[in-house]
């Protein structure tokens, strides 16, 4: 059967792929338009990805040879370097180092992806491949969104990348849902667990909302129903499920919570 980490790589290769893809074809204007996130250009965008690119290689790098993990000192100099490039070095640069880390995920045998273990200096623990590899694709699909969604408000994340992030959302990465939401943007005191049902894939899960957010024992009779595709609900813990990018399909029955209620809970960062 295949492994979560295994999923996860592929998904890495996918979005990689698909996003190198698209750019390739952007000119300059095109590259400083403004994306999904709104106060960072398309090349900055793609800045990000490709600096964090760099510094989760060498992250990477430094498990395999057991090494500790870069420090901050490297990962400010990293940062800087790609922020004193201009639009098309950063979109090209992008390319290159998105490619690097996701090929170094790819040459992992089975035994790796299941024992390594990796550093990350704001963990108090180190994460296996499934977990840091998950990290990873977070960011990544979710800011080729960003990229894509500059030029088409329609844009979605692929059906099965957005499946395989619903799956690291329920499990290594629940910890990140709680970390991004906002539970004081309900009242706290009254605890809802909404059911949440995926489309493309399907996915039943529960939300519990209150003094904490997370996951739990999806509800047989809920009083709150939240039905979207699995790539809107990807967007939704990140704070990318606005009005204007919202499919038809997603619907919230009951009664307590709406659709704006959850944008509140998950603002992104």
């Amino acid at each position: 059967m295949t492994s979560l980490a295994d999923r996860t790589v592929a998904a890495l290769r996918t979005t990689h792929d698909e996003l190198t893809a698209f750019v390739r074809d952007l000119d300059a204007p095109d590259l400083t338009r403004s994306s999904g996130c709104s106060e960072w250009t398309v090349a900055q965008v793609l800045s990000h990805i490709g600096s964090g690119a760099e510094i989760g290689l060498a992250t990477l790098r430094a498990a395999r040879e057991g090494r500790d993990a870069p420090g901050s000192d490297f990962m400010n100099a990293v940062w800087d370097r790609w922020n004193a490039k201009g639009p098309k070095e950063q979109a090209a640069d992008f390319a290159t180092a998105d490619a690097e880390i996701v090929s170094a995920y790819e040459s992992l045998d089975a035994t790796a992806r299941e024992d390594l273990r990796i550093k990350l200096g704001f963990l108090p623990e180190p994460g296996d491949v499934a977990l840091v590899a998950g990290m990873r694709l977070n960011e990544s699909a979710l800011h080729s969104w960003d990229v894509r969604v500059a030029f088409d408000p329609a844009a979605a994340v692929a059906p099965e990348t957005a499946g395989v992030l619903t799956d690291l959302h329920a499990g290594p990465l629940g910890f990140l849902t709680g970390f991004i939401a906002r539970s004081d943007a309900l009242d706290p005191r009254v605890a809802t667990t909404l059911r949440v049902e995926t489309t493309d894939p399907g996915r039943v899960l529960g939300l519990t909302l209150g003094e904490t957010v997370g996951f739990s024992e999806a509800p047989e009779d809920a009083d709150v129903v939240l039905s979207l595709p699995a790539e809107a609900w990807a967007r939704l813990l990140t704070g990318r499920l606005a009005p204007e990018h919202t499919p038809a399909s997603v619907t919230v029955t009951g009664d307590g919570i709406t659709l704006d209620d959850l944008r509140r809970v998950f603002p992104g960062f």
